[in-house]
């Protein structure tokens, strides 16, 4: 195959995942590696791959769905609905059928996920799994005025805020504070700060168990400095999907931190409620930490900030403020009323408009974001200084 018909090989194949290796030889022990590896999810018959030279001695193996498989289990992408169309039951092994579901969601990708070897894209859905099961037990008390966290465990500096005290172990400090079963008592912060510390569990659940040198830098940074907000983002994630090229509204892969915008000014203007940052955590779900017994759906969600609109108000102080009484009244309303609802989905379940505009965009987001590399030998992270 020469170049120019490797690369339209590449461009017609779409999205899935693909791995490198230095030659072809390799790639066919790598495909045999990775056939047994999916005889382990029950994904053999599923799963389709092509070999493609690339530059140099490089060659790419890519690896997708079938198209009669994808059809059947995720049409147009929506990976919503995974765990039915594979099968998948109450009383299938949790964890298992979480990876399965990954596996199957990545390889099923509009979007091409690059991995360096096998290791690094196993160790990445097992990342992803430890994400989404964390996300699954995350429970936060909902504003207290507050920003607490265990005081076993850690912390608060002005400036360089919630840090772990010297010989706290990281994972458990984590759990500790998202996880109430730990300590027995809610703490407060805020949904996106919520969704990093179930990131970095996932993340130093992975190291501990096969990067113990990398847990021991994140143990040390914990102990120094918190890294938050911007530039957790850049530290520890990865985003996909664009504006130019939105991803399908009714694709996510579990272990996938993405964003619902509120596409209504005036109550987008209420601290806190600009958007909603969640993980998604399959099975059609996402989190909900200040109800975790009642995750979202994708519809659940979107009418839920569609009545954000509903609750605003000004306060005595001319401050905005949102009345949860009145969105929560509201959202049963609207789920009741099988008109109503579909209206208020038609207007959501749009791609959101352009930052700073306000016009006939609905809550989705273009975009999703998962951690960074941290495979033992192709570890991407690069830990900041303080």
């Amino acid at each position: 195959m020469n170049s120019s018909t490797a690369w339209l090989a590449l461009k017609s194949l779409e999205g899935g995942i693909q791995l490198t290796t230095s030659h072809v030889a390799q790639a066919d022990r790598l495909v045999g590696d990775l056939t047994t590896l999916l005889d382990e999810w029950a994904l053999t018959s599923a799963v389709q791959t092509l070999v493609v030279p690339l530059q140099g001695l490089q060659v790419a193996l890519i690896c997708n769905l079938r198209p009669e498989f994808r059809q059947r289990c995720m049409p147009g992408h929506d990976s919503l609905a995974l765990h039915h169309t594979l099968g998948h039951n109450p009383q299938t092994d949790e964890a298992w059928a979480l990876e399965r579901e990954i596996w199957v969601a990545l390889l099923g990708s509009p979007h091409r996920f690059q991995f360096a070897n096998l290791a690094s894209l196993t160790s990445h859905i097992r990342v992803r799994r430890n994400m989404a099961l964390a996300a699954r037990k995350t429970a936060l008390a909902f504003k207290t005025e507050a920003a607490e966290r265990p005081d076993a465990d850690w912390h608060y500096e002005e400036e360089p805020g919630f840090i772990l005290k010297p010989g706290r172990p990281l994972i458990h400090a984590l759990i500790a504070a998202t996880q109430p079963e730990v300590t027995g008592k809610l703490y407060d912060f805020s949904c996106y700060r919520a969704t990093e510390y179930v990131i970095l569990l996932g993340i130093a659940q992975e190291a501990q168990a096969h990067h113990p040198a990398l847990l021991a830098e994140l143990q040390s940074l914990n102990e120094q400095h918190a890294v938050r907000s911007g530039q957790f983002h850049d530290v520890f994630l990865i985003e996909y999907g664009s504006m130019e090229t939105p991803l399908p509204s009714r694709f996510y892969v579990p272990g996938d931190r993405l964003w619902f915008r509120n596409p209504d000014e005036r109550s987008s203007d209420v601290t806190g409620y600009e958007g909603s940052w969640v993980m998604y955590m399959g099975g059609g779900l996402f989190s909900n930490f200040w109800k975790r017994d009642t995750p979202f759906t994708l519809e659940s969600k979107a009418i839920e900030i569609f009545h954000w609109k509903d609750g605003v108000y000004t306060d005595a102080q001319g401050e905005l403020q949102m009345d949860e009484t009145v969105v929560e009244a509201l959202v049963a309303q609207t789920q009741a009323q099988p008109e109503a609802r579909a209206h208020v989905l038609e207007r959501m379940l749009r791609m959101r408009d352009p930052k700073g505009v306000y016009a006939e965009g609905g809550c989705i987001d273009t975009t999703r974001e998962y951690p960074k590399s941290v495979s033992h030998d192709d570890c991407e992270l690069v830990l900041p200084r303080f």
